[in-house]
């Protein structure tokens, strides 16, 4: 047996570094297989998408990622391409002779990877076939009804046949890393074990099926972990068969991962595997040239909402637009799980607490969650309509004044303001505000919802009467479909309107990660979420006081329904009444954070559990330095040394604060001070560069 070579965590001319002459680097091949490559689902499309350029950058022409064909997909996201690598055109190739259509080209993203895409219609005439020989290694049962399950089948079946075919051409030698993520993917992985490929095999579950099930259905699932009858409950969901080629998948993979440590504990009672890795989910960071110009991008988008905000609520805009604040909501229309029904109630017992303290402060609350609607309403069109049409008579009222002032000025004379709007003008502006004249409440939802009666976030409004009052202080709007900067009502794309909003609410029951608040964060806007999402553990870890960096985590694990709403709504008034200043200064520190969510820093957990899928896999050719895998523990932000020492976190106990208090906080406030002691809080990323001759890194040199 040749002498095992050490990994090193670092990287050479791109791909990782060991010493056996007889593998050369540059024949290790990396597979990504998802259901989502160029196929948005759902938060795995956004993980494997702003992941693939770490990846792309660490393995260059060696990373392949695996997904469906769909062809409206591939039209506008993908350019067609030749195989570069003559083992992969080869396998492509028998698979084409042999009837089956397989798509090649570069994926049109942030760093430029290739796709290899399956077309799952074209091989669907093997579906029974290849059923039978699912059942033959793994007696798990494929109901015909089920689409979605039969389609996992084609697709896995095919990306086995694929790697099948690939190693065939190696002669038996460690060259292919396939990293599956989710149980759509999951067959591949147990076929591939199945039939003993020469491949390392790492498996990632995002969530797991039975978790959301349950969680969906309020039941206390959290406290409930171990008492749970795993096959009982999946059976009476008619899941079994999914949740059988899940746990297959867990048990079959040389190393499990998960994203979150709240998902790691889940994963061990529902797939009854503890995680090799914790693999938390990052973003791209993009910082911008100008120090603050995320704090302009906000004011200019910020103005676009006003602007769908006077239309929305013309002939009922009686509340100051400069003292509003813009809360918002959004993500798949799962109506507990994503915390809605917790969110309404703060929302509830918030116009309360607002209306009794008399506050000028006005909240408009956006939930932008697709549902199934026959278009815009009526109303809100005619809105934005009458907005229009009282802007372009402002604007030719404007025209003829503004001539009527310059000939006067010209003339030396001082016009008589009374005289210079005659009576036509006088006539034009009072048909203006007789147009905006509203027999009805602005709506509640700008869509005609398909069967309203049955819609639980209708329902809820129309329970707590949130139905947009003069007297209310808290407006409600629901945006049933995703945003897009082509809407004839608020044209904006979801990051336009995340930047222009003030707080991202997500208080989640069941929530792995939680890419919704994450994004709020690297745009520099406060989110308050929760104990149970990956997201809020992450940055409990992470952050001394996450509430003085704009991060307000629930307590939804340990305290009751009621208390957990209780939570939620104090943060939310406590975050009315801020001042302008501190929102300003709360909004630098959220964005200060964004480094900690960079793939650049997170990417290294993913390398680690394919280097441990290497040395698990061909233990006499690879071997991991003994040492435990990458933490995300060792450094903590501090505390900001301007947040008075409370636990109110730069919220005032009354809601009036005097102006003495807000100049003591400015002294205490030095923004670039606590941003160089931020920066030095975060370990530089990791490098992917080349080494310099002669020094090699170790694994485990890189942990905190």
């Amino acid at each position: 047996m040749p002498l095992a070579r050490s990994l090193s965590m670092t990287s050479l001319n791109g791909l990782p570094q060991w010493e056996d002459e007889d593998l050369p680097v540059e024949d290790l091949l990396l597979f990504e297989v998802s259901w989502e490559v160029t196929n948005k689902v759902g938060g795995i499309y956004t993980v494997i998408q702003t992941k693939a350029k770490i990846t792309a950058d660490e393995w260059g022409e060696n990373y392949f990622l695996v997904g469906p064909y769909f062809e409206h997909n591939v039209k506008t996201q993908v350019e067609a391409c030749e195989p570069p690598n003559p083992a992969v055109k080869k396998a492509m190739d028998t698979m084409k002779s042999q009837g089956c259509q397989v798509f090649f080209g570069r994926w049109l993203i942030e760093g430029s990877p290739y796709v290899l895409l399956f077309d799952i219609g074209s091989a669907a005439w093997n579906l029974d076939k290849w059923k039978g020989e699912f059942w033959d290694v793994s007696n798990i049962g494929i109901p015909f009804h089920d689409r979605e399950a039969n389609d996992a089948v084609i697709f896995g079946s095919l990306t086995a046949w694929f790697l099948k075919e690939l190693s065939c051409q190696f002669d038996d030698k460690p060259n292919i890393i396939a990293h599956f993520h989710e149980w759509q993917a999951g067959v591949g992985l147990i076929l591939s074990r199945s039939q003993k490929l020469p491949v390392a095999t790492i498996f990632t579950t995002h969530a797991t099926l039975l978790g959301r099930y349950l969680c969906a259905a309020n039941i206390d699932f959290y406290n409930n972990l171990d008492q749970f009858d795993i096959d009982k409950e999946a059976g009476e969901r008619q899941i079994y068969h999914r949740y059988c080629m899940e746990r297959a998948s867990v048990h079959c993979a040389h190393v499990f991962t998960t994203v979150s440590q709240i998902t790691a504990i889940e994963a061990e009672h529902m797939l009854k595997r503890n995680p090799d890795v914790v693999t938390p989910n990052g973003l791209n960071i993009k910082k911008f040239s100008a120090m603050h110009e995320f704090q302009n991008l906000h004011s200019m988008y910020k103005a676009r909402i006003q602007e769908f905000i006077r239309g929305h609520f013309y002939g009922h805009l009686d509340f100051s637009l400069e003292k509003t604040l813009f809360f918002f909501i959004a993500g798949r229309y799962e109506f507990s799980n994503k915390g809605a029904d917790m969110f309404l109630e703060a929302l509830s017992r918030l116009n309360f607490l607002l209306r009794v303290h008399k506050t000028d402060v006005t909240v408009v609350v956006f939930f932008i969650m697709p549902a199934k609607t026959n278009n815009f309403n009526v109303e809100t069109l005619k809105g934005q309509a009458v907005r229009k049409q009282l802007w372009d008579t402002a604007q030719s009222v404007k025209e003829k004044f503004g001539k009527k002032l310059y000939n006067a000025l010209l003339k030396g004379e001082i016009p008589d303001l009374n005289k210079i709007l005659d009576r036509d003008d006088i006539t034009i502006m009072k048909r203006a505000i007789f147009s905006t004249q509203r027999h009805c409440l602005p709506p509640v939802t700008t869509h005609n919802m398909i069967d309203d009666g049955n819609d639980p976030i209708l329902n809820t409004i129309r329970r707590i009467g949130l139905f947009n009052n003069r007297t209310d202080r808290v407006k409600v709007i629901l945006h049933p479909e995703f945003l897009s900067s082509t809407s004839p009502l608020l044209p904006l794309d979801y990051e336009e309107f995340v930047r222009g909003c003030h707080l991202g609410v997500f208080p989640s029951y069941y929530e792995p990660w939680g890419y919704t608040p994450a994004e709020c964060t690297v745009m520099g806007i406060p989110s308050v979420t929760t104990n149970l999402s990956g997201f809020g553990c992450f940055m409990q870890e992470h952050v001394a006081d996450p509430a003085a960096y704009g991060i307000y985590i629930v307590d939804r694990r340990f305290r009751s329904p009621d208390e957990s709403c209780n939570q939620l709504t104090q943060f939310l008034y406590g975050f009315c009444q801020q001042s302008r200043r501190q929102r300003i200064i709360q909004r630098n520190r959220t964005e200060r954070l964004s480094d900690l969510l960079d793939w650049r820093y997170l990417g290294r957990y993913y390398m680690h559990a394919r280097h441990l899928a290497l040395s698990r896999t061909f233990p006499d050719k690879f071997e991991m330095e003994p040492s435990a895998p990458p933490k995300t523990e060792g450094f903590r932000y501090p505390r900001p040394s301007s947040v008075p020492p409370s636990p109110s976190v730069s919220q005032h106990s009354s809601p009036h604060q005097s102006e003495g208090e807000d100049e003591d906080e400015d002294e205490r406030y030095d923004e670039d001070e606590e941003a160089e002691r931020d920066r030095q809080n975060i370990k530089s990323p990791f490098s992917l560069g080349v080494l310099p001759q002669g020094k090699k890194k170790q694994h485990g040199e890189y942990r905190n």
